[in-house]
């Protein structure tokens, strides 16, 4: 099983969601999963995974998920194979056991062409790290259903954590 994550800040807190398929093809979750989380920490320039790995952990604990590979947005690896990034922090964190393919939207310096795919009808790429094969990694997001430079079921990811994030505001209130 895989699982696609997004997290989404307000206030001093965060929903982290999480769509699980089963197959990089698939069209429709298997399962929809969310997490909220308290006290995060301030964005620090450099060290992003301070902020977002602790909620993407609390979710994997949280909904006891066993999974085969996490596509987390973001960088695994900030300059394409070595220095470390969310995805490869939190490889790390799950004993390298796990998979983990960042998707990023935008280019980081360091980040070569070799990690740009075009997917669906768009003409601006995604970067693609990897603690697994790259060329695997890039064929498996543009393998993902949609018609558009963004999987399906990421976008889902984002849509649904932005979603929780509004609930918890107006519960907030």
């Amino acid at each position: 099983m895989n699982l696609a994550v997004d997290v989404q800040y307000y206030n001093d807190s965060a929903v982290v969601a999480g769509i699980l398929f089963e197959s990089w093809s698939s069209t429709v979750p298997l399962q929809e999963v969310v997490s909220a989380s308290q006290d995060i920490l301030p964005y620090e320039p450099g060290n992003f995974y301070k902020r977002e790995l602790p909620c993407i952990l609390k979710l994997l604990d949280e909904h006891e998920l066993t999974i085969e590979t996490i596509v987390v947005d973001g960088y695994v690896y900030l300059d394409g194979t070595n220095k470390p990034g969310l995805g490869k922090r939190l490889y790390d964190a799950l004993g390298q056991t796990t998979g983990v393919i960042g998707v990023a939207k935008k280019v980081f310096a360091g980040i070569g062409n070799e990690h740009a795919i075009i997917r669906g009808c768009s003409s601006k790429p995604l970067f693609i790290t990897s603690t697994m094969d790259l060329d695997l990694a890039k064929n498996s997001i543009i393998n993902m259903h949609g018609q558009h430079r963004i999987p399906t079921l990421l976008k889902r990811a984002d849509q649904l954590c932005r979603q929780e994030a509004k609930k918890q505001l107006r519960f907030d209130r």
